[in-house]
Parts: structure tokens; C-alpha cells; sequence
């Protein structure tokens, strides 16, 4: 069965794997394109709106901090939506003078521009599959039954007129006769849930709503368990939700008749809950948790009437959950005692820590576990690149599974009775290939070679090791073209995220493929605070030791340049929500070494982003401004809003949002945005582009995706004083 879990974050806007129909166009690099009729930024004289400031004061621990952009966190206020569009207009107006920002936008549409199709997966008497004809906003859910024809299941693109309401989560019933699907709205975390018959498409009730957090997991064909909070008081796009609850929607009742299952008390109360049943129904389980790391879980028995819920672990101290079960055996995942993870078995009699049995011992690699065609996958990050391992339910190693090269593998997983098992390989020169893989013979054959026209061979892309501030060894993929001259004049981005345990694998994009193309490089660290190393490297960027992620990226940066892969000029920031925490911070600490800052819906007001939504599960990583008087010093000192001073000469900067992020409210990027046109004292535009009825990225229809890309390589290399783009 495939681990279900309730992320408190989403970690990056991540652009669709794709590739490019241009690798053979002459390789002309950016920096030659340069001209000394190329206007300067100081040239442009932008005039920003006035944005209004109040008196207001917050004292934490006697000390007073001015926050004169409050207004600006009610998004629902005439007087915000008034400052929004007259941002926008500026931003937009500075855009449209960059003279190649629509042939870039046609470069993306000619590379996006290719027929997509997802693993396939049978449920009932159907084979269904994911497939995109090349510009769709949305992916489409097509199906066929035997040899038959495919037709279309599922359509989001006909969910709204401008492609901003998104399939979020399909599941099916376990004989795959009724589909339950949850869409969102103008990208909002909050989702509907349709049911219907899988057979005739009918929809069989009215839908689900105000659910959130959630996933969908059925019980047989009875029902399924959802998670939800009560709707907030105020603004659902920013108003805090605290108190998550499982339910469970038996078919044919009203949504008002759902039975709570867990979460409505105080004893119960965590800001997370997720449940979800074992592939053979027997047991409900439910992980609880009351920030980003770290869950209790319980489960109960489905086979006996009014089966009580039993703790398997009653402390929020590890990440576990149960990978599946044989009977009353239950395998688990678990960091406890172990930081890189280790699978262990206990009987579900008696579930406690005590009891556990090591199946797959913690190795010195970080472990992701899953099944499928009755056997266990081991999945090891060794230095952030994948090694895959096929077990039996003996725990016996079968083989090590033979993968294209260095890069990132997806999960192997499916059904206990799949023969026939799909992953995909990638790397970030390497468009995703969809493996086919026979469980019993170990062989893996090309099931589907992407359609994209780009040629990986004219790309290299290596991994090198450099060294922090504090002499940590932190790894970096740095790709380009071949034959890169190391002149200090390449335009380079440098991406990083640097949190939340999340792990920056090697994986191929449709808009970096654009920026290689053009002669660009494209950098990724592994920095601390993600998950590359385990829970020690994660730790070992929270709370006071958070600075650690910005020490591993600014000496990313200074390796960059000591290489002469690009120099400050030609060097540009980027990261998105905690990496966009990322940007802003490394901005305002090290302002001189960046020539553009892209820090993309970010938590930039550290000293109250738990006030909004669900952002006080995000106090593992980062503490809060009110626990102690140490901690909110800390905050203080690199928090980006509070950290812009006057007099300094900030890099060109496009801080990008939604209007509809409830994940992380754009109120953070209106506050830094105006924090920055009051007091950059250098001629570099500080904008911020808010895009419209879009939210934290997950959703985004491909159209909106195509026009901010272009937007943010064009404002990128007009920065950099890149006058025209190489000639085909």
C-alpha cells in the first residue's frame, strides 16, 4: 500500500517534467548576446505605489517591534485589493518592457508543447492513466477496458473556464466501482469531494465540502475517511486552523451525519490527522501529529464491531507509520532510535515500541519505503541519488534494482496481486522515462520514453562537494551545457529549499530545460534542514540552528562564483514558500553577493506566520516568536521583514504570490515587497508580481505556469544585462 500523509507544507512550486524542441539550435550563450545598447536598470525610473503605515507595536519580552504593514494581512479589505492591483500594474509595466519576454514565453510553449502520460493503474474492470495532449491547464484521467478504445474519465479542464479548478486527489472504492475525487478552486487548500459511479460517471450525492489536509482512503465499498478542520472565523484564506478531525462519510448520508472518528476532543486535539485503511481492510490507522515532524498513531481493528482505538506509539518523539500488514503483523517505518529510517514488524496485539523487531535495520543512507506484487522496496538516498532494493515479506533481499544511471527513481508500488509494477527515472537533465518492472524476473523495460525533443547530450550535469561556513561538506548538482566556459559570466540560478526534512532529488523540468538551453546554469545544494542525510541533517537546520541553512546557501553561492561558473552580476537566488524564507534571508544578510532575488511564496514575517492558517505546525522548524525570549532574538535577526534596512543596495528583486495561497498567506510577500520599495537605495527594481485566483502552486494551470516562468527568466536576464537571446 502507498503511504498516505497530511503535509503541513508543500515544499516547491515544482514545473512539470518536460524537455526541449530546440537541442539542436546553435549553442550561443547568453553573455555573447550582450550589447552596449542594452538599456540599464538604472535607466528605469519605477515609481512604486504608496503603501500606507500605521502605528503599530508588538512587545515580545519588553522589546517593542514596529509592524506598520498589518493592513496589508487582512486580504479581504478593499484597501488590499486596491494596493494588489496597483502593484501588479507597476510590476507588469516593467515586464512588458523587457524586449524578449514573449519569445521566451514562446520557447516554453514550443519545449511544453508535447503529448504527457502517467503510470497506469487498474481499479475494477478499467486500466486509468494520466495524460496531458501537450498545453492543457490540467491533466486529464483517460481509461480503457481490456483492448478497447480509451475515453476520458475525468476532465478538470472542464472544471472552470480558466483552468484554475484542479483534480487534487482521486481514489476508488475496492472494487473500483465508485470514484471519490476532491477538487480545488483557484489553487485554496480547501477542496470539494465529488462521488460518483465509476461506471457511468453519475454523481451519486452532493459533494463533500470545507475539507482540507486530507485524504481520501476507503473502507471496502461502504465509505471512506477524510480530515478536516472546523471553517475559521474571518477569512478562510488566512484565518488560523488549529483542531484537525477524521471522519468517516458513509454513502448515501448527508455530509452533516459523518461520523467523527477522532480529533474532537482536547484530549485528541493535534493540528494534523490523517487516516487511512490496509490494503486488505483490516485496519484503520491514524497518525496524529501537532507540527511538521514527529505523529503518535493508533490503530483499530475493522474486523470487530466497535473495536477500540490502540496507541502503537503515545509520544510525538518519531516520524512512523504502518507500510502494510500481514494479518495481525504489522510492518512499520519508523526514525525512532533510528535517524535515517528502518522498516520494523510487530503484532498488532501488542503494537508498542517495546515489542518492535528490526525487518530492514537503519543503514547510513536515508530510507523510503514502499510495495507492491507482494514484495517490500527500499528505496536509499546516497548522496541524494537513488538505490533501490526489491525484498520479501521474509525480509530476504531478492536483488538490487538496476536503474538508467544517477538520478531519482519513483516509488515501486501497487496492489499485493500487480505482476507488473511502473516507476519513472530522472535526473535534471534527463526527462522522465516510465520503467515497466516485472516482480518476479527483476526486469525492467522502457514502458514510456517522454515525447519531448530535447537531447540530454549535449547537457552535463555533476555533483560536487563544497564546504560551509562551519566546514560542514555540503553537496551540490551544478548542470549546463557542455562545454561551459568558466569565465564568470554564465547566468546562473542557484535553487535551494533547506527545510521541513524535504529532499532535493535530481528530477527533470520543463522550464529549467528552457534555462539550460539558453546557456544557463542551474545549481541545486542538498543544504541542512532537509531530509538528504536523515533527521540529524534536518535538525540540524530548526529552530536556533536555522542560520545553518543560510550559511550552507551563501557558501553554495560563493562556490559558484570561486569556480567561475558565473560571478555576482550573472547570479541569481531562487526558492519557493520555506525557500522562499530562503531567499529573502540571504538577501538582506548578503545582499552584495546576488544580482536577482526570486524568492517565490515565502514565509518572510517570522515572527507571526503561526498566526496564520496552519503555520503553527511549522514551529519544529522554526520555534515561535512567544516560547522564549531567546528564540524570538533569533527570529528576529534574520526574519526578511524585519531585517531590510534603509541605506542599502538591495540585488533586482521579484517576489511572486498568490491571492488564494492559504498554505502560506501571501500578506508575508506584501509586507517584505513594501518593506523593500521603501528602503532599497540602489537603482535595482523591487517588484512583486501577485498572480490572481491562483494559490501555493499545486494546481496551477499550465498557461499561468508558461506566462510566470517567462516572466521570471525575463525579468532574471534583463537584470543581468542580457539584451537579446541566443539566434536559433
Amino acid at each position: 500500500m502507498k503511504r498516505i500523509t497530511i503535509l503541513a507544507m508543500a515544499g516547491m512550486l515544482v514545473a512539470c517534467a518536460g524537455e526541449s524542441p530546440d537541442a539542436h539550435k546553435k549553442e550561443t550563450s547568453m553573455n555573447e548576446a550582450e550589447t552596449a545598447d542594452m538599456p540599464s536598470v538604472a535607466d528605469s525610473v519605477l515609481t512604486y505605489p504608496q503603501t500606507r503605515k500605521d502605528e503599530v507595536v508588538d512587545t515580545y519580552f519588553g522589546t517593542e517591534v514596529a509592524d506598520p504593514y498589518r493592513w496589508l494581512e487582512d486580504d479581504r479589505s478593499e484597501e488590499t485589493e486596491a494596493w494588489v492591483k496597483a502593484q501588479n500594474e507597476v510590476t507588469f509595466g516593467y515586464l512588458d518592457q523587457i524586449p524578449y519576454r514573449d519569445t521566451l514565453k514562446q520557447r516554453l510553449e514550443a519545449l511544453w508543447n508535447y503529448e504527457k502520460v502517467g503510470s497506469p493503474f487498474t481499479e475494477g474492470d478499467y486500466t486509468y492513466f494520466y495524460r496531458n495532449d501537450g498545453l492543457q491547464n490540467q491533466y486529464v484521467v483517460w481509461r480503457k477496458k481490456g483492448d478497447g478504445e480509451a475515453e476520458v474519465f475525468l476532465d478538470p479542464n472542464t472544471f472552470s473556464e480558466d483552468g484554475t479548478t484542479s483534480l487534487a486527489t482521486l481514489k476508488f472504492s475496492k472494487d473500483g466501482s465508485i470514484a471519490a475525487y476532491a477538487v480545488s478552486e483557484g489553487g485554496s487548500d480547501w477542496r470539494k469531494i465529488y462521488i460518483i459511479d465509476a461506471e457511468s460517471k453519475k454523481v451519486l450525492e452532493e459533494p463533500l465540502v470545507d475539507v482540507k489536509f486530507s485524504g481520501i482512503s476507503w473502507k471496502g465499498n461502504e465509505g471512506f475517511y477524510y480530515s478536516s478542520y472546523d471553517k475559521p472565523e474571518g477569512s478562510e484564506l488566512s484565518a488560523k486552523t488549529d483542531q484537525h478531525k477524521l471522519y468517516f462519510h458513509k454513502l448515501g448520508q448527508p455530509q452533516a451525519k459523518d461520523t467523527l472518528i477522532f480529533g474532537g476532543s482536547d484530549e485528541e486535539k493535534r493540528r494534523y490527522v490523517s487516516g487511512y485503511v490496509t490494503e486488505d481492510d483490516r485496519f484503520l490507522v491514524i497518525s496524529g501529529a501537532t507540527s511538521t515532524s514527529g505523529n503518535d498513531l493508533f490503530i483499530q481493528d475493522l474486523s470487530k464491531a466497535d473495536a477500540p482505538l490502540v496507541p502503537v506509539l503515545a509520544d510525538f518523539d518519531s516520524d512512523t507509520y504502518v507500510l502494510d500488514n500481514q494479518g495481525s503483523k504489522l510492518f512499520l517505518v519508523t526514525n525512532r532510535d533510528a535517524p535515517n529510517k528502518k522498516i520494523v514488524t510487530v503484532d498488532a496485539a501488542n503494537p508498542a515500541p517495546e515489542h518492535w523487531q528490526d525487518f530492514i535495520p537503519e543503514t547510513e543512507n536515508v530510507l523510503t519505503a514502499s510495495t507492491g506484487g507482494g514484495y517490500l522496496f527500499a528505496e536509499y538516498m546516497v548522496d541524494a541519488l537513488s538505490k533501490v532494493y526489491q525484498y520479501d515479506y521474509n525480509g530476504k533481499q531478492v536483488r538490487e534494482i538496476a536503474l538508467p544511471g544517477p538520478g531519482s527513481a519513483s516509488s515501486l508500488s501497487g496492489k499485493h496481486e500487480d505482476e507488473t509494477l511502473y516507476y519513472s527515472f530522472t535526473n535534471y537533465k534527463t526527462p522522465s522515462t516510465i520503467f515497466a518492472f516485472d516482480v518476479k524476473k527483476g526486469e525492467s523495460r522502457v514502458y514510456r520514453e517522454s515525447g519531448a525533443q530535447f537531447n540530454p547530450a549535449g547537457y552535463e550535469s555533476k555533483q560536487v562537494f563544497y564546504t560551509s561556513k562551519d566546514g560542514t561538506k555540503v553537496p551540490m548538482m551544478i548542470t549546463h551545457k557542455k562545454g561551459l566556459e568558466l569565465d564568470g559570466k554564465n547566468p546562473t540560478i542557484l535553487y535551494g529549499y533547506g527545510g521541513f526534512n524535504v529532499s532535493l532529488t535530481p528530477s527533470f523540468s520543463i522550464a529549467n530545460a528552457v534555462w539550460l538551453e539558453l546557456g544557463g546554469v542551474y545549481a541545486v545544494p542538498n543544504l541542512r534542514g532537509g531530509g538528504e542525510y536523515g533527521k540529524r541533517w534536518h535538525d540540524a537546520g530548526t529552530k536556533l540552528q536555522k542560520q545553518n541553512v543560510f550559511d550552507d546557501f551563501i557558501a553554495a553561492g560563493e562556490y559558484l562564483v570561486e569556480q567561475g561558473y558565473t560571478s555576482s552580476d550573472y547570479l541569481a537566488i531562487r526558492g519557493g514558500s520555506n525557500g522562499g524564507l530562503l531567499v529573502g534571508a540571504v538577501m538582506t544578510q548578503r545582499p552584495d553577493l546576488v544580482k536577482v532575488a526570486l524568492p517565490a511564496v515565502g514565509v518572510l514575517d517570522m515572527l507571526r506566520y503561526h498566526t496564520f492558517t496552519a503555520g503553527a505546525g511549522w514551529a519544529y522548524d522554526y520555534g515561535t516568536a512567544e516560547q522564549s525570549e531567546e528564540m524570538f532574538q533569533y527570529l528576529k535577526g534574520y526574519s526578511p521583514v524585519h531585517n531590510v534596512q534603509a541605506d542599502t543596495r538591495y540585488p533586482a528583486t521579484l517576489v511572486t504570490t498568490a491571492d488564494h495561497d492559504d498554505r502560506v498567506v501571501p500578506a508575508h510577500s506584501f509586507k517584505f515587497a513594501a518593506e523593500l520599495q521603501s528602503k532599497q537605495a540602489g537603482p535595482a527594481p523591487t517588484l512583486i508580481r501577485i498572480e490572481t485566483n491562483a494559490g501555493h502552486g499545486a494546481g496551477t494551470p499550465v498557461s499561468k505556469t508558461i506566462e510566470q516562468y517567462a516572466d521570471i527568466f525575463g525579468f532574471t536576464l534583463f537584470n543581468m544585462g542580457v539584451s537579446e537571446l541566443p539566434e536559433s
